[in-house]
């Protein structure tokens, strides 16, 4: 063969071999056990953040279940997902090498944790007030002897806790025993997402949501801190899952039909 030949031939496989090395490294990050672990939220309704319990099979179903599948998938690996009550839990598992990647709100506090890609959802968060609560607006949460309910080490309950100044938040681990209180009469308002309040109301009759928010917030893809690599993949496919209609159709399968798809992003 022709030196030149040659010389083509192997700047072609040097230039190939250093655009695999991006990828290589990202699986490494991503893979460090051979699969791909992602830390996922179970919570008694769907939202872009929680997951639920398919009652059949008792497996988890949702917008982060179908993100994960299809991350797992492009990465050509078997998916584990590592399951948690409460989007506090799954941020504070990242540091401690739990899972590989994640999907939750973001926020300042979470952000020394664990590093974000870019967000698939825009999320508001306000109150679902009890039935027959004379509140019915934002301000009138705080005042003195209103009970209001958070999720522990969450953005919407370090917000609330944050812009309440005349009530305390009391916080708890998971929805259900907020839902289980506000039945009992016992708490006068939750704070939370305004989709999983959607999605709780039907099992507090005569509840109410409020109108406005005090809090809003991107979901988005997450790995836990230096890991650059495995940033840079998953933020490259959050991207496409958005243009493709990977998170369309994820939102669709989960109720949320009416939920758009967050816009492109820079990051």
């Amino acid at each position: 063969m022709h030196p030149a030949g040659w010389s083509l031939m192997l700047a072609t496989a040097a230039l190939a071999a250093c655009a695999s090395l991006p990828e290589d490294q990202a699986r490494r990050e991503l893979l460090p056990t051979g699969k791909l672990r992602v830390g996922i939220g179970i919570g008694a309704s769907p939202s872009a953040f929680w997951a639920t319990r398919d009652p059949a099979t008792g497996q988890p179903r949702g917008v982060t279940v179908d993100l994960a599948n299809a991350l797992a998938k492009k990465l050509d690996a078997t998916l584990e997902l590592v399951i948690y009550p409460n989007s506090g839990e799954v941020t504070a598992a990242g540091p401690k090498g739990e899972w590989d990647a994640a999907f939750m709100p973001e926020d300042a506090e979470r952000r020394k944790l664990v590093d974000f890609g870019p967000a698939y959802y825009l999320s508001t968060s306000t109150y679902m007030v009890r039935a027959g609560s004379p509140i019915s607006t934002l301000a009138e949460v705080d005042q003195p002897g209103v009970r209001v309910a958070g999720i522990a080490n969450t953005t919407t309950a370090r917000t609330a806790i944050a812009t309440l100044k005349n009530t305390r938040v009391i916080s708890f681990r998971t929805v259900d025993e907020m839902v289980a209180r506000m039945k009992a009469g016992e708490l006068d308002a939750i704070a939370l997402g305004r989709d999983s309040l959607r999605g709780l109301q039907p099992q507090i009759p005569g509840s109410r949501i409020l109108d406005g928010h005090f809090h809003a917030t991107g979901t988005a893809v997450a790995v836990p801190k230096n890991h650059p690599a495995a940033l840079a993949y998953v933020s490259q496919f959050i991207e496409e899952a958005k243009s493709s209609g990977i998170v369309r159709r994820a939102f669709d399968g989960a109720g949320m039909r009416s939920a758009p798809v967050a816009p492109s992003s820079t990051k």
